[in-house]
């Protein structure tokens, strides 16, 4: 079956496609605002950034998990937009990536000459538990019942087996979030601005074994966007950008693998690089999707920094600070900025146009020509369904 999987036809390249106008809005632990208006607010902060007219934009791409009642459809005569293109993508930690494939290729097609790549969502005091319980449908009918509900319990599953099959301790996903930490003290946005120590992670309280308080996500609102267009339309406005080289996106990988311990990036990195025409070893900055530090391990190993299961050790021996060895997360990502929703998909695309762009927020990484952001989504008790992966090069 893998044979049969990593043996498709090569992918088009992107040509002049590029990726402009990084937007956050800043989160926020708790909001009695609608999804509505964090996404509004994003729209409206794009075309303040990027100096274009709303009637430029003639495609857009929507993520949000809280948008019910409503659609993308919904949203386009809330935000007053006559679009050409239109897609919902509703695929959280992989959406930023998926929707930025799709709008590439409509682009590319002339299907839309502008797409606007926008997330969002609120958190209220019970938004979190409401959309744990009603997630999907193997939650409700295969983890529910038997008392196991939201996404800590199946973390602490994926993180106590890649444990016992690689090695993994503590200490490896402490440096993690520690280094996190310390790229977040230079993020204006994160939720998280206090340092934290290997100790202080080390002596948090266990909240799902072997899950500790500092492995977790904090679920807020916010929201995060960015424009997809060809090089001469950026050009012609004025906007510095991001070249895309590549992007990959797989659905249900290895699904006969009892659980997850590898996700699709091992299945598409080859082609990935391809693209791109680059290996690992070019690549200056990574962003990964991170609502736990194993998920991270996972990526470090499937997108060919290390060898399956040697992690720990690529851990131990990188700093992962901006001035250090192999900057990651530059951001701080989802560990110290927060988890708004589907917008936290968005997070490390975002921070990776501003790094290759020179309009960085986050920690400082020099002369970055090359960003490698991957994605991951849709968490099913034993397994993500969703990853994406691209790579952005500078002018």
């Amino acid at each position: 079956m893998t044979d049969d999987l990593t043996t498709t036809s090569p992918a088009a390249g992107y040509d002049d496609v590029v990726l402009a106008a990084p937007v956050s809005i800043p989160y926020q632990r708790y909001s009695i605002k609608s999804a509505h208006w964090f996404l509004g607010k994003v729209m409206a902060e794009l075309l303040r950034q990027s100096g274009l007219p709303k009637s430029r934009l003639d495609g857009l791409c929507v993520a949000s998990f809280t948008m019910a009642p409503d659609t993308a459809v919904g949203l386009t005569q809330q935000l007053g937009v006559t679009l050409r293109w239109l897609d919902h993508i509703p695929m959280g930690g992989a959406s930023a990536l998926v929707s930025l494939r799709r709008a590439a290729r409509a682009v590319q097609c002339g299907d839309a000459r502008i797409v606007a790549c926008i997330a969002g969502d609120t958190n209220q005091v019970d938004t979190f538990r409401q959309s744990t319980a009603s997630f999907s449908r193997a939650a409700q009918d295969a983890v529910y019942p038997y008392g196991g509900g939201g996404p800590n319990v199946s973390f602490a599953f994926l993180t106590a087996y890649y444990m016992r099959m690689f090695g993994a301790r503590p200490e490896d996903f402490g440096k993690l979030c520690v280094a996190q930490r310390d790229n977040a003290l230079r993020f204006p946005y994160a939720l998280f601005r206090k340092p934290l120590t290997l100790d202080e992670y080390l002596s948090s309280r266990i909240i799902a074994d072997p899950i500790r308080l500092f492995d977790c996500v904090m679920p807020c609102a916010g929201a995060e966007g960015f424009l997809v267009m060809r090089r001469a339309e950026a050009e012609r406005a004025g906007l510095p950008y991001a070249r895309l080289l590549g992007a990959v996106e797989r659905h249900n990988p290895f699904p006969d693998d009892p659980i997850q311990y590898r996700g699709g990036w091992a299945l598409d990195r080859d082609a990935l690089y391809r693209q791109a025409s680059i290996g690992p070893e070019d690549v200056d900055v990574v962003e990964t999707y991170d609502d736990y530090p194993v998920i991270n391990m996972i990526q470090f190993e499937d997108l060919g920094f290390c060898k399956k299961g040697e992690a720990p050790e690529f851990v131990r021996r990188n700093t992962f600070h901006g001035g250090g060895s192999f900057p990651f997360n530059t951001s701080g990502g989802q560990l110290s900025v927060g988890q708004a929703g589907a917008a936290g998909g968005f997070l490390g695309l975002v921070e990776g146009i501003r790094q290759v762009t020179g309009a960085r927020l986050g920690a400082l990484v020099d002369d970055v020509q090359h960003a490698l952001i991957s994605g991951f989504g849709m968490m099913n008790y034993d397994r993500g369904l969703c990853s994406g992966a691209a790579i952005l090069g500078a002018k």
